[in-house]
């Protein structure tokens, strides 16, 4: 195990939000927390209404931009606090028109398009159950997500419609398809959005939602088997409105840009919930990833605070400085990332280009919101998750639930109850229950945690490689290897060995320009081998144009084993690419 050496200590530019960890972690009681955001009255509460029609109580907030929408062909809309109370109340009365009840599933087939962000919180105005899903989906990856789910609207465009009009008739259920794109109604199934929005009214009862009731559900891929949908209930919003005050640091006058994708749980917790209720202005980009174009929006909205994926950040180094250079980037006053463990070289390469370190954080769609972090109030050690969010008991256990040493790898598991952990996995119990072990909720990554608190990232419990009778973490060589100048990005899997039980094998993405030559591999192991130690270096290594990744920017290691061992792949519809 690589012990951490490096130490950034800010001087922050701003008082943070939080600004003394310890002593808040210290003296912590969520349910003192619960009035944070506003409830409709004392017992019931609606994670719309507190996201969104709250902000229109104040003068201050009710006509600030809320949403500043940036488009593919670079087509610039905004939206007030107030206007988007409007729309999603007016959604809300169209989901009630269409015989909606509490509880229902409604889903959402759309790229990032003001229709899913305001139609998302409409739906939980109505008390019905959003759900997501990513614009790349195909036909089978819908087929498993609206079959299961038994969701009874979808709304979709014209562009997407084909992919589920293949399958409709697989699916009773799905009584309505509404087109955000069409004028008119197709026929009494298919029906035109913008008709129905234009003849509902701009107030609606909100459903007197209880805290426990759902709210949103997300499917998420597990190493075998169908999806499983994850249901998050309305309390859920208590959490994530603050961690994105103490975490992502978010405030008032703030322009806050979230590059996740809503179809991802970051783009419900921290691009609609979480961050509307701190009173945020929030940036919208519809296009595709491009280092000038995300640099330019930076410099043009006047961005100051970003949280994006470790990913986007290893792309933007392999551009350079010279491109960031360019743009006048000094509104930034702070910067996240999430999705996978950021490494170390990127940390100081935000340094470089920014003047400011990237803040890694843990979460899972399970948890509903950030649960380990680092705080602009606190040191950053590069490569560490950081430490857990007060209200939040993490530790690092065995397989009996019994606390292990520090410094000790093991499972990385959290006490159960906080308030955006998931309700239940929709229609499957037992597989809920597999989550949980001896009072602990086991997350399935391995870690481990420091003297000073800090939580680092081995790896997912079946990802951790056994080498010669040594455990090695896959982040840990990955890091090293995106260190090396000529690779991008690297994914590593254990490879079985008859003499070392593994072998450990690295997939890595070349920088452009650059040409192997015979030598090139042993350079690679070199580097690794002092970078690391002496068994912890890919005794093979694969050149591939890219990997395997979840849209979230996740590398997903499982299918890269599956592909070497010649194992079955299982479910691929939440890859970017495959």
């Amino acid at each position: 195990m690589q012990k951490p050496k490096l130490i950034t200590k800010q001087k922050l530019k701003f008082i943070p939000n939080l600004i003394n960890y310890q002593k808040t972690y210290d003296s912590f009681n969520y349910k003192e927390h619960y009035k944070q955001v506003n409830w409709l009255d004392k017992d019931h509460l609606n994670a719309a209404y507190a996201a969104m029609d709250a902000n229109v109580l104040t003068e201050e907030r009710k006509n600030k931009v809320a949403l500043y929408w940036h488009g593919p062909d670079d087509e610039q809309r905004k939206f007030t606090f107030q206007e988007l109370t409007w729309l999603s109340s007016q959604f809300a009365n169209v989901l009630k028109t269409l015989g909606i009840d509490k509880g229902e599933r409604v889903f959402f087939f759309l790229p990032r398009v003001p229709e899913l962000y305001y139609g998302f919180l409409g739906t939980l105005k109505t008390g019905a159950i959003a759900g997501t899903l990513f614009a790349a989906f195909g036909h089978q990856a819908l087929l498993d997500r609206l079959e299961n789910s038994d969701a009874k609207i979808l709304v979709t465009n014209s562009q997407l419609f084909p992919r589920v009009e293949k399958i409709w008739p697989q699916l009773p259920q799905l009584k309505y398809i509404l087109l955000t794109d069409a004028l008119q109604n197709k026929n009494k199934k298919l029906l035109s959005l913008p008709n129905f929005m234009e003849l509902a009214p701009q107030t609606t009862h909100i459903c007197r939602t209880e805290p426990t009731d759902p709210a949103f559900m997300l499917y998420t891929s597990g190493t075998t088997g169908k999806p499983k949908g994850v249901i998050h209930q309305h309390l859920a919003i208590v959490h994530e409105y603050m961690t994105a005050k103490w975490v992502l640091d978010l405030q008032e006058n703030d322009v806050y840009w979230c590059t996740a994708d809503p179809g991802w749980v970051t783009g419900i917790a921290y691009e609609i919930l979480g961050s509307w209720a701190n009173g945020a202005a929030s940036l919208i980009h519809a296009g595709r990833f491009d280092p000038d174009k995300w640099y330019q929006l930076i410099q043009d909205y006047k961005v100051n605070v970003w949280y994006t994926a470790p990913t986007a950040v290893r792309m933007l180094a392999a551009g350079g400085l010279k491109t960031v250079q360019k743009y006048d980037l000094s509104s930034l006053r702070h910067m996240a990332s999430v999705g996978e463990p950021l490494n170390p070289d990127a940390i100081w390469w935000g340094l470089k280009a920014f003047g400011l370190p990237f803040h890694d954080n843990w979460w899972q769609t399970e948890t509903g919101g950030i649960l380990i972090a680092n705080y602009p109030c606190l040191a950053i050690k590069p490569g560490s998750m950081g430490k857990p969010f007060p209200g939040i008991t993490a530790d690092i256990v065995d397989d009996k639930g019994k606390s292990l040493p520090l410094l000790t790898e093991g499972h990385l598991a959290i006490k159960p109850g906080w308030p955006s952990m998931m309700q239940k996995i929709w229609r499957r119990p037992k597989k809920y229950q597999s989550y949980f072990n001896k009072g602990w909720y086991i997350s399935g990554d391995q870690a481990y945690k420091d003297k000073d608190g800090y939580f680092w990232f081995i790896g997912r419990d079946d990802d951790v490689i056994k080498t010669a009778g040594e455990r090695v973490g896959p982040f840990e060589v990955e890091s090293a290897l995106v260190a090396h100048p000529k690779i991008i990005e690297a994914g590593v899997i254990g490879k079985p060995d008859p003499m070392r039980g593994q072998i450990i094998k690295a997939f890595i993405v070349l920088a452009e320009g650059v040409k192997p030559g015979k030598t090139f591999e042993e350079e690679i192991k070199t580097f690794v081998k002092r970078y690391l130690a002496g068994h912890a270096y890919p005794r093979e290594i694969e050149i591939v144009d890219s990997l395997p990744k979840t849209r979230s920017g996740k590398i997903v290691r499982r299918f890269l084993r599956a592909k070497e061992l010649g194992l079955p792949i299982g479910d691929t519809s939440t890859l970017e690419k495959f």
